[in-house]
């Protein structure tokens, strides 16, 4: 049920060294029998099924009201995804050890997005909603058959800084993504969904847990971080450090920073 194109070690290195952040795109890792029923129980949901994620100017997403909304063949997605097989190759490819599953799918599960919904750059909160694990993985399956990239849905990794997109990856049929969920790895789908009315874009996520992060117990809770919040923050920040600098020592630290990374004054 399992299709790796190349081996375990190989993957490893791709995901360990592909910027912006460790991530790893696969195509075609599951059986095409699987994924057509997933999809056909992601169309048969009824309206009341799904919760609409809505915040003004960060995102307008659409996921499986609970874990409940599961047919038949996502649970058995969601069996293979969270055996001990599968948890075993996750950490063999990435490196991270004792991965827990969510069996609840908090944020995961059937994902969809209608023509105008986006989500804008941001980085994944950092522990699960009841559970307090905290996330490592993420992994994103795509179900979009004929999907034209000018319907936009490609989903953009950025730069640590939040200033510009570095990966852009296609949501095609059997696409599969695992990134790291760790902060500032800033990604999302921030041009609107052009598809057709009575389409939409279809995807499977499951995010995967452990109890601390690197034998560090303590890791400090935070939501989705969006970029948009930052860059609004800059310009108070700048401000700050203008009242509490000298004037000389300023303006050298400032074109430093322009020479250093001039991406980041266009967005403040």
């Amino acid at each position: 049920m399992i299709n790796l194109p190349a081996q375990i070690d190989a993957l490893s290195a791709i995901y360990r060294e592909t910027p912006p952040f460790p991530h790893l795109v696969l195509d075609n890792l599951f059986s095409p029998d699987i994924l057509d029923r997933v999809i056909d129980e992601m169309t048969a949901l009824r309206e009341e099924q799904w919760r609409l994620v809505e915040s003004k100017s960060l995102e307008k997403v659409r996921r499986m009201r609970t874990i409940m909304e599961l047919g038949d063949a996502g649970t058995q997605l969601v069996n293979l995804l969270h055996s001990a097989s599968f948890l075993y190759l996750l950490s063999e490819i990435t490196g991270v050890e004792q991965l827990l599953p969510d069996p609840y799918l908090q944020g995961g599960g059937y994902a969809s997005m209608q023509p105008g919904d986006f989500f804008s750059i941001h980085s994944d909160r950092s522990v699960a909603y009841e559970t307090g694990l905290t996330r490592r993985l993420a992994m994103i399956i795509f179900l979009n058959k004929s999907w034209d990239s000018r319907y936009n849905g490609q989903l953009e990794l950025w730069d640590s800084d939040a200033t510009h997109c570095e990966v852009s990856i296609d949501p095609i049929y059997n696409r599969t993504v695992i990134f790291e969920v760790a902060k500032p790895n800033f990604h999302g789908v921030p041009a609107p969904i052009t598809c057709p009315v009575g389409w939409s874009r279809k995807s499977f996520i499951v995010y995967y847990h452990t109890v601390g992060d690197e034998g560090k117990l303590g890791v400090i809770p935070h939501s989705s971080i969006f970029a948009h919040s930052l860059r609004r923050q800059r310009p108070k920040l700048l401000a700050l450090a203008r009242e509490v600098t000298p004037p000389v020592l300023f303006n050298v630290v400032k074109k430093l920073i322009r020479l250093w990374k001039p991406d980041i004054d266009r967005t403040t």
